[in-house]
């Protein structure tokens, strides 16, 4: 299997660990990723609110240099998954914009999240044949908004009840708890603006991890990461619960391939000690 890899603005920041170990997964697992060059910003935030022009402009040119490489896109950023994702489909729909930003011509490649590829039949058999420890944890899911909405845009599995985390971490040879929190909101849209209103949706989604009698929880976007991790200190604090680790699904399957974790873990707000089970 071969990618062009695009990494987004977040795992080359914030979420340093995603991208180190998604491109040392996929080393291990035999996926190659051939990172765009000269990749711009997907317009996640700012731009995809303020410009609607600038909203296409800019994913446009990724996708417009990865068809020139021949390769689907994969992105592991939900939001850059989601945004590039919108984009192509608005493209293959309507002329005027092909024409406006792919001199005419349609798009010859798709768009990928990273947890599709690693949930495609051929890569959890992979998987399955590759861990060289079992790790034994419970863990709980969460995809959070961007990966399944729009849901006819996307196309992920199932808008409300996802499954394809579950089975790479079941491949793994953890145990994917059951629990009704995969898609609710953590905040992430509002993580500078209200605050308040984060820590409250951080605190219930901790605490329904314990509920559900989970060890960590697993992630696959940034923005999830960086409140559930970097907020849940002050969520803590505020309302009175326990802590819980919160890992990318990469690191997960890293840790079960023997990789080495502890260089991603040492940028986790909430330490990661998952009671001597791994």
């Amino acid at each position: 299997m071969r990618f062009a890899y695009f990494p987004g603005c977040s795992l080359e920041s914030s979420a340093r660990e995603f991208d180190e170990s998604t491109r040392e997964i996929c080393k291990a697992l035999g996926v190659e990723l051939v990172e765009i060059p000269d990749w711009n910003c997907c317009g996640a935030t700012s731009a995809h609110s303020l410009d609607s022009t600038l909203a296409l402009a800019l994913p446009a040119r990724n996708l417009r240099i990865a068809d020139r490489m021949g390769l689907d896109m994969l992105a592991p950023c939900a939001a850059c998954f989601n945004r590039e994702k919108m984009t192509a489909v608005q493209l293959a729909e309507d002329e005027s914009l092909r024409a406006k930003f792919l001199d005419g011509k349609p798009l010859s490649i798709g768009v990928r999240h990273l947890i599709e590829v690693l949930a495609s039949p051929p890569l959890l058999e992979r998987i399955k044949r590759s861990v060289q420890k079992k790790l034994g944890l419970k863990v709980v899911c969460y995809y959070g908004c961007l990966l399944v909405r729009p849901p006819d845009v996307v196309s992920f599995d199932d808008v409300e009840n996802p499954k394809m985390m579950d089975d790479i971490v079941r491949a793994i040879g953890c145990e994917a708890l059951d629990w009704s929190f995969k898609t609710d909101c953590c905040g992430a849209g509002l993580s500078i603006a209200r605050t308040d209103l984060v820590l409250k949706l951080v605190a219930r989604l901790i605490e329904m991890a314990h509920e559900a009698g989970a060890d960590c929880i697993s992630v696959a976007c940034p923005m999830c990461h960086a409140n559930l991790d970097g907020r849940q200190k002050a969520a803590v604090k505020r309302f009175g619960i326990q802590t819980m680790p919160v890992l990318y699904i990469t690191e997960l399957v890293g840790m079960a391939l023997g990789l080495d974790p502890e260089r991603w873990f040492k940028r986790h707000m909430i330490p990661v000690r998952l009671q001597g089970k791994r």
